[in-house]
């Protein structure tokens, strides 16, 4: 019985410590999709191209209560943190239309980029993103490290924000 009990309880330390790598790990997770949007200023992004450098993608719209709620929050991180490196990727999604969301980024005066996921392709590449707010944080490495369906903090992720801040890997 006593044997029983240790091998359950070896079992249930490796499940966790398992748990815990892939949760703290920045390289544990699926690499970023191969996705390229053009911004309201019409430029060209991709996140192959802000390889080396954290981004934070979130899909929102201008009808998502929690998605206006959380703007000032992500004015906040673009200028804590921008200057660092930290490149912020509002991607309005597909049903909102276009001059709402042109009309909130001027009257909020959105300072990080904004794009138009018309089709649905960034929704889609995201694993069909349906809910807004959802937010993807991209380690500099290019893997999605962490994910969020609510206000983006860097304490609620903790270690794995660091890690994707890769600053000192």
């Amino acid at each position: 019985m006593k044997t029983k009990d240790i091998l359950i309880g070896i079992a249930v330390i490796g499940l966790i410590g398992l748990l815990a790598f892939i949760w703290l790990a920045p390289g544990g997770q699926k690499p970023a999709p191969a996705l390229s949007v053009t911004t309201l200023d019409g430029e060209q992004l991709s996140l192959a191209g802000l390889r080396g450098q954290p981004v934070l993608v979130t899909f929102w719209a201008t009808d998502c209560p929690g998605c206006v709620k959380e703007i000032p929050h992500l004015i906040e991180l673009h200028e804590d943190y921008g200057p660092d490196g930290l490149t912020i990727l509002a991607i309005a999604m597909a049903y909102d239309p276009p001059n709402h969301v042109v009309a909130m980024r001027e009257a909020r005066n959105l300072p990080y980029r904004i794009a138009l996921d018309i089709e649905g392709e960034a929704a889609r590449a995201f694993g069909n993103v349906n809910v807004t707010p959802t937010s993807f944080l991209i380690h500099r490495r290019g893997a999605s490290c962490a994910t969020s369906w609510a206000r983006w903090t860097w304490r609620r992720c903790g270690h794995r924000s660091r890690g994707c801040w890769g600053r000192d890997a």
